[in-house]
């Protein structure tokens, strides 16, 4: 039996919504740009068929009367579906596009996982997964794109769109935002969420740092990376806290320990290459770094181990400290990020020290 429902977009088709968003839009160079839009709300087919409306989700700043925020789409497993996004900006200059993903209550994630393998393509799309729109007009952006339907049985789905003037944050639609958020709501079969389950990463291994940066120092709680703080300016928003281990001066007691982002260089007692944005850098003297809040938990390595569900994390409370320092294997941290999510992390292991070489690993829990 096929299953009905009204939306939902996999990393399969990325090649595809990026080759018809790039053919979708207005063009500087009149180029890749250019070519008609298949699909969409463009008139019948030769047939004389009535085309089926296609999902579509309208910004228009200088009249608000017509937007329309929300839009839903039907299709069958296995198939795809049209999609529309018409954002038209008259004083705002919108330079990027974000797009995430929530299925089934699981929270939202970038959608981004774009296998690019032409260079007009790879001109879209910046380091942090947001479409460039510098080929576009910025002022109207303009594209419909073809969603393939998967195999979900029950469940809903809601992809957020919205532009940014500068570099944004797939956690905060709010940073510097331009037009939007517009949402495409799906169903799924009943269109029920199951219990929203944790995020679990395991073995995650942070470093001591680098005063170049060099290390990999830095964890994100959005993509469960470790990242370099030398990567770049693109990927400031991704991260959340970083390791250290106390060597000298502010820092000389501290041993293991965790620190925000936004406190880090206080926490350490080290300025390190990177971390704060230079002045030529874009966006800087607007840029704000990731906080968060951590405290010791009662609980041990046992009861970690038995969380399974977001809701088993709403007993975390938010502390008023951005470290915490003296870190021991089978320690349980409670914390809460820049963006209210709570979690716990159990440390599993440590090499003690402050080289290059020495780290620490640990798994963490953190609600959808």
């Amino acid at each position: 039996m096929k299953k009905k429902l009204n939306l939902k977009v996999t990393s399969g088709f990325v090649i595809l919504i990026m080759a018809l968003f790039v053919s979708s839009c207005g063009s500087d160079d009149g180029t890749i740009f250019d070519t008609p839009l298949p699909g969409g709300d463009q008139g019948g087919d030769e047939g004389g068929d009535e085309t089926p409306e296609v999902a579509t989700i309208v910004y228009n700043e200088g009249d608000p009367s017509g937007n329309k925020v929300t839009a839903e789409a039907s299709g069958e497993v296995g198939t795809s579906v049209p999609g529309r996004v018409i954002f038209t900006s008259t004083n705002t200059t919108q330079r990027r596009m974000y797009i995430t993903q929530n299925v089934s209550g699981q929270g939202d994630m970038p959608f981004n996982n774009f296998n690019l393998n032409s260079d007009d393509l790879n001109k879209v799309l910046n380091a942090d997964g947001s479409i460039d729109l510098d080929g576009a007009t910025k002022k109207e952006i303009d594209f419909t794109f073809e969603l393939p339907v998967p195999d979900i049985d029950n469940g809903s789905i809601v992809y957020s769109f919205w532009t940014t003037r500068g570099k944004g944050d797939f956690r905060d639609p709010a940073k510097r935002l331009a037009l939007g958020v517009g949402t495409i709501t799906v169903t799924v079969g009943t269109g029920t969420n199951p219990a929203a389950a944790v995020r679990e990463f395991t073995g995650v291994k942070l470093f001591a740092p680098d005063v170049n940066g060099n290390t990999e120092t830095f964890f994100s709680l959005l993509n469960e990376t470790v990242y370099k703080i030398n990567v770049g300016p693109e990927f400031r928003a991704f991260w959340d806290f970083g390791y250290y281990y106390g060597a000298s001066g502010v820092s000389a007691d501290d041993n293991a320990s965790f620190a925000s982002t936004a406190a880090y260089d206080e926490s350490f007692g080290f300025p390190v290459e990177g971390l704060e944005p230079g002045d030529d850098e874009e966006d800087a003297d607007t840029e704000t770094l990731n906080e968060a809040f951590f405290a010791m938990s009662t609980l041990d390595a046992a009861a970690f181990d038995g969380i399974s569900l977001s809701g088993d994390l709403n007993s975390v409370t938010q502390s008023d400290a951005q470290k915490i320092t003296n870190l021991s294997v089978d320690d349980v941290v409670e914390f809460v990020d820049n963006y209210g999510k709570k979690g716990l992390i159990k440390i599993t292991d440590i090499q003690p020290g402050f080289g290059n070489a020495d780290f620490i690993e640990f798994d963490v829990k953190i609600q959808p």
